[in-house]
């Protein structure tokens, strides 16, 4: 992609490429295809006649979301053929998408599991009306639809997705306070010190992609959990270590084996028992294709 800033066209896209990348990112749970369905964005609104574009914002909004409803409708396919769960790509991201509640919840990758439910279509519609609060005109536009079908859909996609979502989020110190001791107790291989921080029913949903070991099938409940880590850590004859991080807007581990990156650990916490704050899901990225951008800060945005 050219540099020419005086460019009216790059202008308007470079104003407008972090909300764009953030549209297609929630849509897609890939980074790698979220940059490629902005160059896809790019090639055709370099085609545009700028002077028959009212809302430049919109129309590459809509640009963006039918690119990312064709690639969306190829993952679906992809996924059916991949080995184990599917977990979204991590991102690194900077402080001001934490400071961003909706944002942040959005991008968790709780949510964004609830959202790889819906059908293609469901999807669109969701993220652009309850994420980016885009009008049912123009998503109508972006998708295809009448106004009055996208409400319905919006209504149909909302209510799954409010049946599905994580109870309301805790406060982030809460989530940091009980990252902090399921650190410890990795650290440690403390049985016990996992069995106090994780919630009964926790899940454990590891995605290593058939490059990495990892459970082909979600784990469930507390017991099956803290014995399949404490027996990893067991096995493990190396040096482990777990740093805190920020990732898809909310706390993460990141653990290396000898000083290498072995994966990406993003958690779910939900309120228990006296206000206690436990783990109810805990998401491990291993397979290194989904791991190439956690070195540096993405930036994402609802503007």
């Amino acid at each position: 992609m050219s540099d020419h800033t005086t460019d009216p066209a790059t202008e308007a896209f470079v104003a407008h490429r972090n909300l764009l990348f953030t549209v297609a990112y929630e849509m897609l749970g890939s980074a790698a295809d979220a940059e490629d369905v902005l160059q896809e964005t790019w090639l055709r609104w370099m085609r545009a006649d700028l002077g028959q574009v009212r809302d430049q914002r919109a129309y590459l909004v809509k640009i963006t979301t039918r690119q990312s409803l064709n690639r969306l409708r190829t993952m679906t396919r992809r996924k059916e053929a991949y080995v184990g769960p599917w977990l979204p790509e991590p991102l690194l991201t900077a402080p001001d998408v934490a400071d961003d509640a909706e944002l942040a919840e959005s991008v968790s990758m709780a949510l964004m599991l609830v959202l790889d439910t819906l059908s293609p279509t469901e999807r669109a519609v969701f993220v652009l009306r309850e994420v980016f609060d885009v009008g049912y005109d123009e998503i109508a536009a972006a998708v295809g639809k009448s106004p009055a079908a996208v409400r319905q859909i919006a209504h149909r996609a909302r209510r799954h997705v409010s049946a599905r979502r994580p109870r309301e989020a805790v406060s982030a110190s809460k989530t940091r306070a009980a990252l902090e001791s399921f650190q410890r107790a990795v650290e440690t291989g403390d049985l016990q010190g996992l069995l106090d921080v994780l919630a009964p029913e926790v899940v454990l949903v590891a995605d290593g992609g058939g490059v990495k070991q990892a459970a082909l099938q979600p784990v469930i409940g507390a017991r099956k959990v803290g014995r399949l880590i404490v027996g990893g850590i067991g096995r493990y004859k190396g040096t482990i270590t777990t740093a805190p991080t920020v990732v898809n807007g909310n706390p993460a581990i990141v653990l290396r084996l000898d000083g290498e990156l072995d994966g990406v650990l993003a958690i779910s916490v939900e309120d228990g028992l006296e206000d206690e704050a436990r783990i109810t899901g805990l998401y491990y990225v291993r397979n290194p294709e989904k791991l190439t951008r956690v070195g540096s800060e993405i930036p994402l945005t609802r503007r």
